[in-house]
């Protein structure tokens, strides 16, 4: 049996995850090597400074700010810079030397996708990515390969760390948002700015990956709906559970069919409520989990860490072994399958549910007014709950609390019905609307 060279290996970052990979690959190349069938050598890592602190102590001779050589040394290129410039420029350069390509950016990959896919089929080589979407949890390569055959019709996921976090410390401890953001910040799983995590962008990032695979059509960032979790209040997340709802923000992802027989898809990110008995509702702390609806498989779900330098290392270094495999084989790298290039509805053509909170007067016919409303837009009230009356501070009108549960409908027939209720006269505020998915 002939020998295989080793395959060379660059590195470009050394962040949390980038140190952790090299880690273990120095540690435990031998047993890599024995699943690559090739030795795995890392010729060195590309970083913008040489003296900043590392999460791991790492041999400095293979540190480099000369990333372009390093590229052009390599065999397979490890992206964990992150962001989309200078990571657009090398890996562009990577897959046009013919080097196989591992990242875990999904900033990049949302944006820029079928032009590094693209880049990657021209030569020959293949870009993988594991490691974009919930860390260490397997589900692209299922998405991928595995349900290649089947026919996925939706995907509900939990894909952000931090809000699920925060949500879940509001619904569990009773904590504020603000409370519970400053919570997971001096716990380190909110960033110094986490405008990324909770105002939705990280998880709208990761919905059109998923989304991508799933519908094999491209799905573009701007066409992702998103919304974050800025706005969610303890007495909504009190509210939630006393109706038996935990409050999620989710990446959606669905095949949908218009008014007039087309087949596209949703891709969208907003903060929704979740029967306590589905499984996304069990999903507690900072962990993530992607719920699969295929047609012939069934129901699927995906559970595990969802960030951490080590465990999203488990996935880059799970990529880094394919990719070696494929050089020891040989052959071309497979082409991304987003052929079927289905139209992207946006979110008015879904439907969905909802639940509203109103403050209404406490007066005759108010019930009549607001179920007039909603019958003029088309939409059907499943539930109704009030409050008693409360008069106001300063013994002005007494008011009560409504809150309506929707059955489904087209979300731009939902939106319409909200708009119309908050200029209508018996209705003092709208103090809350979410959807509810998963019911």
């Amino acid at each position: 049996m002939i020998e295989y060279r080793n395959v060379r290996v660059a590195l470009l970052g050394a962040g949390s995850v980038g140190s952790q990979v090299a880690r273990l690959l120095l540690e435990h190349g031998d047993e890599l090597a024995s699943r690559a069938g090739a030795g795995l050598e890392l010729v060195g890592i590309a970083v913008r400074d040489l003296e900043a602190q590392r999460d791991v102590d790492l041999p400095r001779e293979l540190f480099t700010t000369d990333a372009e050589s390093l590229i052009l040394g390599a065999d397979i290129v490890v992206e964990l810079i992150g962001g989309i410039e200078p990571a657009r420029t090398l890996v562009l350069q990577a897959l046009g030397s013919g080097a196989d390509v591992v990242t875990g950016n999904k900033a990049l990959l949302a944006t820029h996708g079928p032009e590094l896919f693209a880049a990657a089929e021209q030569v020959g080589a293949q870009l993988y990515y594991e490691a974009a979407v919930a860390g260490a949890i397997p589900i692209i390569r299922p998405l991928h390969d595995s349900l290649a055959g089947d026919r996925i019709e939706r995907i509900m996921g939990i894909v952000n760390g931090t809000t699920n976090f925060i949500l879940d410390l509001m619904d569990r401890e009773g904590a504020t948002f603000d409370d519970a953001l400053r919570t997971a910040t001096e716990l380190g799983y909110a960033e110094a700015d986490p405008t990324a995590d909770i105002e939705g962008y990280d998880a709208a990032q990761k919905a059109a990956i998923l989304a991508s695979i799933a519908f094999h059509t491209a799905v573009p960032l701007v066409a992702v709906h998103r919304e974050g979790i800025t706005n969610v209040t303890i007495e909504q997340v009190r509210a939630a559970r006393k109706a038996g709802y935990v409050v999620k923000i989710l990446a959606l992802c669905e095949r949908l069919t218009d008014s007039d027989g087309v087949e596209g898809v949703s891709a969208r990110v907003y903060p929704a409520l979740v029967p306590e008995g589905h499984p996304l509702a069990s999903v507690h702390g900072a962990k993530n989990a992607v719920f699969v609806e295929a047609e012939a498989a069934g129901d699927l779900m995906f559970y595990g860490a969802g960030a951490g330098g080590v465990e999203t290392a488990s996935a880059v270094l799970g990529d880094l072994v394919s990719a070696a495999r494929r050089h020891v084989i040989g052959g071309p790298g497979i082409a991304e399958s987003t052929r079927s290039n289905l139209p992207v509805f946006p979110i008015g053509a879904v439907s969905t549910s909802y639940q509203i909170t109103l403050h209404v007067a406490d007066a005759p016919g108010v019930l009549s007014a607001v179920a007039g409303v909603l019958a003029h837009h088309g939409v059907s009230v499943e539930t109704v709950e009030q409050t008693a009356a409360t008069v106001g501070a300063d013994g002005g009108a007494a008011t009560a609390t409504l809150v309506i549960g929707t059955h489904r409908a087209r979300e731009s027939d939902l939106a319409a019905t909200v708009a119309a209720l908050r200029n209508e006269s018996v209705v003092t505020e709208v103090t809350s609307v979410l959807r509810v998915e998963g019911a």
